[in-house]
This record gives C-alpha cells, sequence and structure tokens, in this order.
C-alpha cells in the first residue's frame, strides 16, 4: 500500500513540474483540463456532473431560448460584484453541441463574465463548466433540468414556463411526465393551459393525477 502511494506521489509531482513548465496560458488550462477528465473519467463519483470541471472559452458557451428565469437588474449587479469579489464558486451546467455548450444552467454567472472586464481577466475569458448528464441531453431533458434548477431556488418567469410547457407538450410529453421531470402539479399545469390559451394543446389528452401513477414516464 505504501509502495502504490510512493508511486502515485511521484507521478503527481512529475504531471505537477511538466504542467507548471507550460510556458503558454492557455494551453495550461487546456492541458489541466485534459487531465481532469481522465482523472473524471475513474472516478468513483463520475455520475455526479460536478465532479469534473473545465475552464472552457466563454465565446463557446451559448444561452438557450426557453430559460424561465430572469434576474432584476440590482440583483444582477449583486452577482457581479458577488463572482468579482469571490470568484466563481458555481460552475455554469452545460450541454456540448457540435461546436458549443449549450447553456442549461448558469446563464447569469455567463452574462456576469460578460458584462465584468475584471471577471472576464481574472479567468482569461473562461468559465466555469459542469456537464448535464448524457441521459439528459435531449431538448425535452435539458428544458426540465433547467426549470428544476430555476424553481429549487425559487426564480421562474410565469411566461417564460408556459412556453415550455406548450413546447414539451407539442413534442409529445404528456402531463404526467410534465408533472413529475418538472415538478409541477396537475394544477399548475391546468392553470398555465387556461393562462396562455394552450387548451388547443390538451383537447384530446385527459389531464387528471390519477394519470401519474398509471404512466409517470410516458412520452
Amino acid at each position: 500500500m505504501k509502495e502504490e502511494k510512493d508511486i502515485i506521489e511521484q507521478i503527481t509531482r512529475n504531471l505537477c513540474s511538466y504542467i507548471e513548465g507550460i510556458k503558454d496560458t492557455e494551453e495550461k488550462i487546456d492541458t489541466l483540463n485534459y487531465v481532469r477528465s481522465m482523472l473524471h473519467e475513474v472516478s468513483p463519483m463520475k455520475h455526479h456532473p460536478v465532479d469534473f470541471v473545465a475552464w472552457e472559452r466563454s465565446e463557446n458557451i451559448e444561452g438557450n431560448d426557453y430559460n424561465p428565469n430572469s434576474v432584476a437588474p440590482p440583483e444582477m449587479a449583486l452577482l457581479v460584484t458577488s463572482i468579482e469579489e469571490d470568484g466563481y464558486t458555481m460552475p455554469v451546467v452545460g450541454s456540448p453541441e457540435e461546436d458549443i455548450i449549450r447553456i442549461v444552467d448558469g446563464f447569469h454567472r455567463r452574462k456576469a463574465e460578460r458584462k465584468s472586464r475584471k471577471i472576464s481577466q481574472s479567468t482569461q475569458g473562461r468559465l466555469p463548466v459542469t456537464y448535464i448528464r448524457e441521459s439528459k441531453r435531449e431538448l425535452s431533458e435539458r428544458m426540465a433540468s433547467t426549470i428544476r434548477h430555476n424553481r429549487a431556488r425559487g426564480t421562474h418567469d410565469i411566461t417564460l414556463m408556459s412556453e415550455i410547457v406548450r413546447e414539451l407538450i407539442s413534442i409529445g410529453k404528456s402531463g404526467a411526465w410534465i408533472s413529475k421531470h418538472i415538478g409541477m402539479d396537475m394544477d399548475e399545469i391546468l392553470r398555465l393551459k387556461q393562462l396562455t390559451g394552450i387548451a388547443e394543446l390538451f383537447k384530446d389528452r385527459e389531464f387528471s393525477v390519477r394519470i401519474i401513477n398509471e404512466n409517470p414516464d410516458g412520452e
């Protein structure tokens, strides 16, 4: 056991020495991202996205068009100050696409980096990103994850929330699926239907508490 520990310590010292010797900052950050990703692959905690946080280039990170979270100017200013003073303590949650990283949660943390030169300089124009689980990268799953993040913090916009429900219904998700994956009870879903004029989408569907028990994962 001691011999194995000694070997690991020596390998770690050699690796740290090599990385420290990399002169180009961009190359050094990319190398650290790679090493972290490899350690993540052998981690017993890799099923948790936060086990691997990479510093990704800000210009490669884009928002989504369905986030039902809004931040008032005073709170946005406070977020900028918080990151300037305390640094990033929470990563952006993203989903990799062909050429970009699509934000699932953390749009305003990315916006803060765009607004504040102090933040951008301190992060070398990068953002800390953790990646949503592969099984959650379909559009409907990403929408549900975004809403779960927002509702857990008590922040969401009712109009955008309604649009997400409309979109989920239009792609075939049942009321039971929406209730289970977004954390809305059937009364909430029905109120959104009444408030937003999406009754037409519900006309051939039965919405009751009973269907949650019958088919909680219904498509």
